[in-house]
């Protein structure tokens, strides 16, 4: 299959699914889960009639251009109709990752002003119910799969999924070319998304993005990756599209006309044998779980046994989120699947740099794509600037005179080196910073990363700002703990080790093993798997304070 004619083109996401439905309209868009084993197809066409339907019931109910409508609900074809839905009828989609809390909740459709919410299951439901409070502005809740409003007191009108679509519909049937003519309507310089960072101080900030910073990011990417954005593909879609890497694979597939199954991230990678996918967009714990599933057979037969559990035809694959440990990409190359890394950031729609497949660096994360300006200020912090770089904040004005200089250049927070051929390198979060009671300034990350390949030691989290020396956290990896028999003193063993290629006052001098798992759902990992420093410092602090003899 040839690439789509269009794909160099900036078009809104919903846009990009009617493009497609002349040549796609009976082929399957999605396979959804059905039972224990089976698969349901949902046509492009079906695809496109809920969209449709979507954006004229939000207008029938007075959804106005550029007001917000969001989304809190696990990955589902509701989620991805209404998402282009909202973005059809000119609103602003604004996803809620469905591991947030009632508080969480409360501040993101507060702070973004939302008007419309679009709810799945009954407890994310019961959530809404507990952040009423904060929730004054909604004027409509659309009640997808799984969530029934009985017996709770809820600050909108209510409507279920399918009476929404019976009203899309009807006023279809009424104004047949309404749909069109709001999709034509739509400018490239009207907010597409407003989507918030997690960040790892102060409550989250709102990152309004436009149809034309996503699209230029969009035709960059194609671009770069020329033959390998393979259409056609079949993906595994378990990324929450409440993230902008689940998003953005959302509407890669849409322009490159995918199949995308519908999986549920616990159970992905046991069916990846049956899916057989070309194309693999995943995060670093995937990939290190695959490659240690296929490294428990003798080295002869490795790639034949990588190759039986990934479906043995993967053909593109992504890993995002956070940093990939070098020996995995190699382990994968060696078997003839290239794992491709990039550097990004919402602010920036995401991407502003990426491996080509024929031109990487494992030791980088890429160079530049087309439209991207990038350079480094005097203290190695990374500055981008673009089309697909946002303008600023919602409704916080400082925040966005914190991050952009006289010139327009936006300061990411980022600091890395440039070699002479354009490859970036990260090296550490400037706002990450540890400086001790001696004034020694501590990137934690280039300490932290020494144990990234550590087969004992899932994570380690190093604390001691303000104080004279380094202490750290330690989370251990069960089944490799589960055969050691002093794991504490073979974590100091390790420690010691990594201790003497540090400089002294780098060095971390105590330690403590932490039981309590880093998760998600914790609020101690983003969404992408990153980091909560700040969260992880307040739950564990008093723990790691203890370590120190003045505590």
């Amino acid at each position: 299959m040839a690439l789509p004619a269009d794909i160099d083109q900036i078009l809104p996401a919903p846009t990009v699914v009617f493009r497609r439905l002349p040549t796609r309209h009976d082929q399957p868009r999605f396979f959804v889960p059905d039972g224990d084993s089976a698969w349901r197809a949902v046509s492009w066409g079906d695809f496109a009639t809920a969209i449709r339907h979507v954006a004229l019931g939000l207008l029938e109910l007075g959804l106005q251009s550029g007001e917000c409508a969001a989304i809190y609900a696990p990955n589902s074809v509701a989620w991805a109709s209404a998402a282009l839905g909202i973005e059809a009828a000119r609103g602003v989609l604004t996803p809620v990752y469905p591991g947030s809390t009632a508080d969480q909740l409360g501040y993101l459709l507060g702070h973004s002003e939302a008007r419309y919410l679009f709810v799945a299951t009954d407890s994310l439901l019961a959530r809404v119910a507990a952040a009423s409070a904060q929730l004054r502005g909604l004027r409509h809740i659309v009640l997808l799969e799984g969530a029934a409003s009985v017996g709770l007191a809820l600050p909108a009108s209510v409507i279920t999924w399918d009476a929404l679509n019976r009203i899309g519909a009807e006023l279809d049937s009424s104004e047949p070319r309404l749909f069109d003519d709001t999709l034509e309507s739509i400018s490239l310089d009207d907010r597409a998304l407003l989507l918030y960072t997690s960040g790892t101080t102060g409550d989250p900030k709102g990152v309004p993005l436009t149809h034309r910073n996503v699209g230029v990011n969009g035709r960059d990417w194609f671009e770069v990756m020329g033959e390998h954005a393979q259409p056609g593909g079949i993906d595994p879609l378990w990324l929450p599209m409440s993230h902008i890497f689940g998003f953005g694979e959302l509407c890669v597939g849409n322009a490159l006309a995918y199949t995308s199954y519908l999986c549920d991230p616990t159970t992905v990678l046991a069916r990846l044998p049956e899916i057989r996918p070309s194309v693999l967009m995943s995060v670093p714990a995937c990939w290190e779980k695959l490659a240690t599933d296929a490294q428990q057979v003798p080295v002869a037969e490795q790639g034949e046994r990588l190759r039986l559990i990934t479906g043995g035809r993967l053909r593109f694959c992504l890993s995002g989120g956070a940093g990939l440990k070098r020996a995995i990409k190699e382990f994968f190359l060696e078997h003839g699947i290239l794992i491709v890394e990039g550097y990004g950031l919402t602010e920036c729609s995401p991407t502003l740099t990426l491996n080509r497949p024929n031109d990487f660096d494992f030791a980088t994360v890429g160079r530049s794509l087309p439209s991207v300006e990038l350079r480094l200020a005097d203290d190695g912090e990374i500055l981008a600037r673009g089309e697909n770089v946002f303008a600023g904040y919602h409704r916080d004005p400082a925040a966005t005179a914190a991050v952009f200089d006289a010139d327009g250049w936006f300061h990411t927070g980022d600091v890395g080196d440039m070699d002479g051929r354009g490859f970036l390198r990260i090296v550490d979060r400037k706002k990450e910073i540890l400086v001790t009671a001696n004034g020694k300034n501590i990137p934690p990350s280039n300490i932290e990363l020494r144990f990234r390949d550590d087969s004992l030691i899932e994570q380690l989290v190093v604390y001691g700002d303000g104080r004279k020396y380094l202490v750290a956290g330690v989370w251990l990896r069960p089944r490799a703990a589960a055969h050691v028999d002093d794991p504490v003193a073979e974590v100091a063993r390790r420690i010691e080790v990594v201790n003497a290629t540090l400089a002294r006052h780098e060095m971390i001098k105590r330690f403590l093993i932490i039981e309590s798992p880093l998760s998600v759902e914790a609020d101690l990992l983003t969404a992408s798997l990153k980091l909560r420093r700040k969260q992880i410092y307040v739950r564990f602090g008093s723990q790691l304070d203890a370590l120190y003899d003045d505590s």
